[in-house]
């Protein structure tokens, strides 16, 4: 049995928190960076160098990428044989949040209740994902979430028989109607299956995988190169002012399913998509 402490926790939430609103993940980076030639639209070219260049400003001055530093969502992995000592790790984690975003002087987007929405002033409490795994391991991911992204996400139980093409369909529509608002070049990731709420989590998830990794399924990397395509055709481009970089890279997870099932979600990531990990 391995012993963490619950303060150790804490400090690495707040870490990641500034370090996810600060530093561009490096797989987006570079494709902005090298996707500047690529588009097609002078003023797509440029609105590229400009994200490129706000990425800079951020990262060298440890200001925030976009003024929506978003709701916090956490990935913990977590070791069977991992004993957390101190503070309930829930809590120790929404500390973590509470101090990352005060420190980095990130805005605080939370309300309390959907309803009467009464700002919490702290940025908390956070979303919080567990995934157990055998062993020791402790990892965790930052990812926050901004709703100019989040509320063009869609989800829809598709019938069996839609098949593919009902998926590809459903996908290009949820894009195509989100237009400028999610801040493109966007992510799409895609969750396919399981039920209801578990193609919601698969598509939000699918967002961490790196752009430019193929899938190591042929069959979901020959979906996802064929979904891209068209996303860019739409001709949304860079900030929706037109052009052929509508999408970085379309990523899928999949999970079992009922016999008349076919969930699909569609979780839409802004060209910063943010996020950090580390692990303890």
């Amino acid at each position: 049995m391995r012993t963490i402490q619950s303060e150790n926790i804490t400090e690495l939430v707040e870490e990641l928190c500034i370090k996810s609103n600060c530093e561009l993940p490096g797989d987006i980076y570079r494709f902005l960076t090298t996707g500047v030639p690529k588009e097609k639209s002078l003023l797509g070219r440029e609105i590229l160098y400009t994200l490129v260049k706000n990425a800079d400003i951020a990262r060298q001055g440890r200001d925030p990428i976009c003024q929506d530093t978003g709701m916090t969502v956490v990935f913990v992995t977590m070791g069977q044989n991992v004993h957390v000592e101190g503070a309930f790790i829930e809590d120790a984690i929404n500390e973590g949040v509470r101090r990352g975003y005060e420190k980095g002087y990130l805005r605080k987007s939370v309300v309390k209740d959907p309803l009467n929405r009464i700002n919490t002033k702290d940025n908390t409490p956070a979303v919080i994902h567990y995934e157990m795994v055998p062993g020791d391991q402790f990892h965790i991911i930052v990812a926050p979430k901004g709703f100019g992204s989040e509320n063009m996400s869609r989800l829809k139980m598709l019938k069996p028989s839609q098949g593919v093409q009902g998926i590809k369909d459903f996908v290009i529509q949820t894009v195509s109607e989100a237009g400028a608002n999610p801040c493109p070049p966007i992510i799409v990731g895609v969750g396919i299956g399981g039920t209801m709420e578990k193609s919601a989590l698969l598509g939000k998830k699918a967002l961490l995988r790196p752009v430019g990794q193929i899938n190591e399924n042929t069959q979901l990397a020959e979906l996802e190169a064929e979904l891209l395509e068209s996303i860019n055709a739409l001709g949304i481009g860079p900030a929706g002012f037109g052009g052929t970089t509508t999408a970085m890279s379309v990523h899928i997870l999949t999970y079992a399913t009922h016999i008349a099932g076919l969930p699909v979600s569609v979780n839409i990531g802004c060209h910063v998509t943010r996020h950090a990990e580390g692990e303890l």
